[in-house]
């Protein structure tokens, strides 16, 4: 696996969400990888983040927490 980066800061993607995206059906690592890379960077509350990329099969939602010297992708999800 290729390491991915958010300005400057590793990603790290917790178990719980490889969890969740195998259990919503979500391709990990592809999908979660390209919504990572290409999708919408929206922040919310102190520390929270979310990656969000939409398709015509509805979106993917990786949410997680940006502690300063790296991202935690803490759970994946869909969207409509």
């Amino acid at each position: 696996m290729e390491d991915i980066y958010f300005q400057g800061k590793p990603i790290v993607i917790k178990v719980h969400a490889v969890k969740r995206a195998r259990e919503r059906e979500i391709a990990f690592p592809d999908q979660v990888y390209e919504v990572l890379q290409t999708g919408k960077v929206k922040r919310f509350g102190k520390h929270g983040i979310k990656f969000v990329k939409r398709s015509k099969e509805g979106s993917i939602i990786c949410v997680g927490e940006d502690l300063g010297y790296c991202v935690i992708i803490k759970t994946i999800e869909r969207g409509n």
